[in-house]
């Protein structure tokens, strides 16, 4: 301070602001704690969502508008803070948080690698956060979990990929381009297609793990095996989704090598590549039923509501030190071109003017798509 003295009015006209700035503030929070805004405030009427990547277009497409319609739907006052961590860990663990700082009781939380997230989740837990796990098994005390049965998606991809292959599949050298390190699902998936091709195919001639589930890696990994192996020493590729498919058949085309590939998540690239004969099939797996549960578990739990028969089975975590956690998970299914109809048309997935734009617009009238 300058000890210079303050004209008596002037003292008066600070007090004043000063008192008004408060009242002001108080009545701002009080307004954004009735109503569940961007002040959070452990109102019980707010709930984080937390999605892994935006690389895979189903997760913008499809999982976040249907979990928020959801929990409109079932309680129409609730508030979602959405937040896409874009691949990056240390961006999800600074959005979980921040939804802790706000006074977020609930998270539903997809997480981009399932080990980081133990520390994060156990100190949630012990300020009475509770957390689903979406689609992906985090590690730590999580509340629930809703996602597939992973390793049977694997044995359908090993099985679809035995059929593409047909009589030749007993002499056929296939190359494997797993997903993600870092996603627990991508290791249940490696499983259970190992345990169908290691026993109906000839060898396994070249595998990789691909970070980040990256389309333009897929494509490196996919030009590596085709110079370590020959053009003649591949008989089938197994890509854990569609999106390295893409990549995988790029590689494959500039190399004029024409072998069954098939994926996963019926993205619709995939389905359009599947229409046109590149790619030979992919996993169709049922989203909105997925969303829509996991939504309704957020809910309950918001309002501390019991699970019930919405969680009917238990899983235990992946390193084994959270057993029993109540659980939802789902069946899928191959789609070849002869399925697409009856299972992404039928189901509303994409519409058939989505599916059948120009380029693809003879494959879709020879599949019956209309």
């Amino acid at each position: 301070m300058s000890g210079r003295a303050i004209p008596m009015n002037a003292f008066v006209r600070r007090v004043v602001i000063a008192t008004t700035a408060v009242s002001m503030a108080a009545t701002v929070a009080a307004c954004g704690k009735a109503g569940g805004g961007d002040s959070g405030g452990g109102d019980n009427k707010t709930i984080g969502l937390l999605l892994p990547e935006n690389k895979t277009t189903r997760y913008e497409t499809f999982d976040r508008p249907f979990i928020e319609h959801k929990i409109k739907e079932l309680c129409s006052d609730c508030v979602v803070k959405y937040n896409n961590a874009a691949q990056e860990t240390e961006t999800q663990k600074k959005q979980f948080d921040a939804l802790i700082t706000q006074g977020v009781k609930v998270i539903i939380l997809d997480s981009v690698d399932y080990k980081a997230t133990k520390s994060w989740v156990n100190q949630a837990a012990k300020k009475g956060v509770q957390v689903v796990a979406y689609d992906r098994l985090a590690e730590g005390k999580i509340s629930a979990y809703v996602s597939y049965d992973n390793e049977k998606i694997g044995r359908l991809q090993g099985e679809g990929l035995v059929k593409a292959l047909g009589s030749g599949a007993k002499d056929a050298n296939v190359v494997m381009i797993n997903g993600s390190p870092t996603d627990p699902n991508a290791p249940f998936f490696k499983k259970g297609a190992h345990s169908v091709l290691d026993k109906q195919v000839k060898k396994i001639a070249y595998e990789q793990d691909i970070p980040d589930w990256s389309t333009d890696e897929a494509n490196k990994k996919m030009n590596s095996a085709i110079d370590a192996l020959g053009k003649d020493g591949i008989q089938g590729v197994y890509s854990a989704n569609d999106g390295m498919a893409g990549g995988i058949l790029t590689a494959l085309k500039q190399r004029n090598i024409d072998v069954p590939v098939g994926g996963q998540d019926a993205e619709l690239a995939g389905l359009q590549r599947i229409l046109k004969g590149d790619q030979s099939f992919t996993i169709y797996k049922q989203i909105k039923p997925q969303a829509e549960t996991t939504a309704e578990v957020a809910v309950k739990l918001l309002k501390g509501e019991k699970l019930g028969s919405v969680t009917p089975d238990k899983v235990d975590s992946l390193s084994g030190e959270v057993k029993g956690i109540p659980a939802k998970l789902y069946d899928a299914q191959i789609v070849t071109k002869d399925d697409i109809k009856d299972t992404i048309i039928k189901d509303k997935v994409y519409k058939a003017s989505q599916l059948c734009t120009a380029d693809y617009k003879k494959a879709c009238e020879e599949a019956g798509i209309k």
